[in-house]
């Protein structure tokens, strides 16, 4: 049989003190002396005094903890921010509930529902925008939420990379290194990250005074890149891509290394993320850099922000900037392709 876990009041009669002044050292109140608090804690070491707090979370109506919706598991850019969530959150004294999901609005609002009735101080949802629009998705009122993802509508927190900023850099990129025209690789249609990433692309090219080529939309694995490039390979007058992402750009630069179009040589490839393969593709890409660390870090700090601050009316959006990573898989176009007159 277990032995009786010493309470306060055992600890009280130990430290020969009372019960609520041993309340305070426990709850590290300041308004007690020196020479009691040493006592008292004396007392609960010798008893192995352990306190209650999942009583003192009801009392203070904070349990320290923050529940994470995600369906992105695979993805290597939420992993990067869901372990700089569960660091953070660590470091702020808070614990992580993982709550992964299948990718349907359902989905979403069975596990807000879960995590509402739950211990949880607030939450942080981590899914696809269109996921959230579901008329079934209902966010409740009484517990802070976060979104890590743009394009969730309006009175919601939101951080996110700034993607379209990122498109920008990377088309601009190939205009300045004097390429007439920009392809794109874009992500899939349902997604608000490939959207904003293309447009970003289109803009800068409408902003040149070009008219964007046909978009070609790809799922974000290398099998897409690929069967896309095959068809781009035989277009000579195909010298700049930018991919919606690195897995895009990887399958995309197999596909011309096998039609015989050199990279950068012929055809210059841009990708996004700047995954740790990045640097040892053949070329080494050329990409996009998304501070994954800071989108997980500021999450946290928006969330923290309304557990001690509630906003009545939230919606503030933080975006994370981007940069260029400029490695061999970009060039000037072949000399070829210039119009000399």
């Amino acid at each position: 049989m277990n032995a009786r876990r010493p309470s306060l009041a055992d600890v009280a009669r130990r430290a020969a003190v009372s019960t609520q002044t041993v309340s305070r050292v426990a709850n590290g109140r300041t308004n007690v002396d020196a020479a009691t608090r040493e006592r008292v804690q004396q007392a609960m070491a010798e008893l192995g005094y352990r306190p209650n707090r999942a009583a003192r979370a009801l009392k203070a109506g904070r349990f320290h903890a923050i529940g994470v919706i995600t369906s992105y598991l695979t993805s290597f850019g939420m992993m990067r921010t869901l372990d700089e969530i569960v660091q953070a959150a660590s470091a702020a004294g808070y614990s992580i509930t993982l709550l992964p999901i299948t990718a349907t609005s359902g989905g979403v609002s069975g596990a807000i529902d879960r995590l509402s009735e739950q211990a949880v101080d607030g939450i942080i949802v981590t899914v696809e925008p269109h996921l959230l629009e579901g008329a079934e998705v209902t966010l409740p009122g009484d517990v802070p939420i976060v979104v890590v993802n743009t394009g969730a509508g309006t009175g919601l927190n939101l951080v996110d990379s700034d993607q379209e900023g990122g498109a920008r850099l990377a088309t601009r990129h190939l205009l300045d290194l004097g390429h007439a025209a920009v392809w794109h690789l874009a992500g899939p249609g349902e997604s608000a990250s490939a959207a904003h990433r293309t447009r970003g692309w289109a803009a800068t090219l409408r902003e040149a005074g070009l008219e964007p080529p046909p978009v070609l939309t790809g799922d974000w694995t290398a099998e897409s890149g690929y069967r896309h490039g095959r068809g781009l390979a035989g277009r000579r007058d195909v010298t700049a891509v930018f991919a919606a992402n690195d897995q895009l750009a990887l399958g995309l630069i197999q596909a011309l290394h096998e039609a015989g179009r050199a990279v950068p040589d012929e055809v210059s490839v841009v990708g996004f993320d700047d995954t740790p393969e990045s640097p040892y593709f053949w070329p080494p890409l050329t990409t996009v850099r998304q501070d994954f660390t800071e989108i997980g870090r500021t999450a946290i700090a928006l969330l923290l922000q309304q557990l001690e601050a509630p906003d009545p009316a939230p919606g503030r959006e933080r975006l994370i900037p981007t940069s260029l990573v400029v490695r061999q898989s970009t060039a000037a176009p072949p000399r070829s392709v210039f119009h000399v007159t």
